[in-house]
């Protein structure tokens, strides 16, 4: 059964996919910092103008798509909106005290969590290889982690934050994997991005918090959160769970530092030291080594092993 949006490629053309959801992802946390806004407003504006934009597409090409889903997977429907709701608010508070590079390292940890998950949950059994490249992947974010902390006076609040932001966010990637074994692109999408923004319009209201009276700058930098990092980027993320194990997609996410480290010298100034050059290139072997040793199908149960 053929879903829209859900066209089959060959292996080079799914790392294209994935390769530019990870640089529209890495686009967010320079976004974040240019929104001068409350976190949960942030979040709330990011996911509902996602939905807003993706709703009519859903609407008229996937309708009954999401009426199947929402009867028969609502239960995790819900849970993967509120896991993606309390990941943006609780990563965009994270960088409210913390820097670009800190926060963005300690959110790629998720890789570790899902790895984990899928092999007890899922029965994926990945190669050597794939650890491997996360390991390499995970010093070389450890660096520049490091490097952000000596320069930037990292909050452990802050630190926190953006490590439960990377629990909530392998939530949502393991379920992810599971809904889109059987449910179309349009349709997750579109019902998932909508729970998470009505998740963070409740949470906005009741904290109190404005959706009016911010910069147009600001008002800017939300729109550009949801267009880019969150249509553009989460939606390939999604697209690429349908072909490839939740871990194998984590492990791409993995040079989202790389890419905000660089944006975050461009336009914010925090220039990148010897050390966090160094963990990007480890990063980005670590990937390589994941992908071309690791190999991007489907991991073996133990019966095929």
């Amino acid at each position: 059964m053929s879903y829209p949006g859900d066209c089959e490629c060959n292996v080079s053309g799914r790392l294209v996919v994935l390769g530019l959801g990870v640089v529209a992802i890495s686009c967010a946390a320079v976004l974040v910092r240019i929104a001068d806004a409350p976190p949960l407003a942030v979040a709330a504006f990011r996911l509902l103008i996602a939905s807003m934009v993706l709703l009519p597409f859903g609407v008229t090409r996937a309708r009954r798509e999401i009426v199947w889903l929402l009867r028969n997977e609502w239960k995790l429907l819900l849970l993967a909106g509120v896991l993606l709701a309390l990941h943006f608010a609780l990563w965009i508070a994270s960088l409210s005290y913390t820097t670009v590079a800190s926060s963005v390292v300690l959110v790629t940890a998720t890789p570790l969590f899902v790895a984990l998950a899928s092999r007890l949950f899922f029965k994926e059994f990945l190669r050597r290889e794939t650890f491997l490249g996360i390991a390499i992947s995970t010093f070389g974010a450890v660096l520049i982690g490091h490097a952000g902390w000596q320069v930037g006076g990292a909050a452990p609040s802050g630190n926190f934050l953006a490590l439960m932001a990377a629990v909530a966010m392998a939530g949502y990637l393991l379920i992810g994997r599971r809904i889109r074994r059987t449910g179309g692109l349009l349709a997750y999408s579109t019902t998932v991005f909508s729970v998470a923004a009505v998740v963070l319009v409740v949470a906005v209201i009741i904290t109190g918090a404005s959706f009016i009276g911010y910069t147009r700058a600001t008002y800017g930098a939300m729109v550009a959160l949801a267009l880019v990092p969150q249509i553009m980027g989460h939606v390939s993320l999604n697209w690429a769970l349908r072909f490839l194990p939740a871990t194998m997609v984590t492990v791409a996410v993995l040079g989202e530092p790389v890419g905000a480290s660089f944006l975050a010298w461009l336009t914010l100034g925090e220039a990148p030291t010897g050390l966090e050059i160094l963990g990007a290139i480890l990063m980005l072997l670590g990937i390589a080594l994941a992908f071309l040793r690791g190999g991007l199908a489907p991991a073996r149960s133990r019966a095929a092993a």
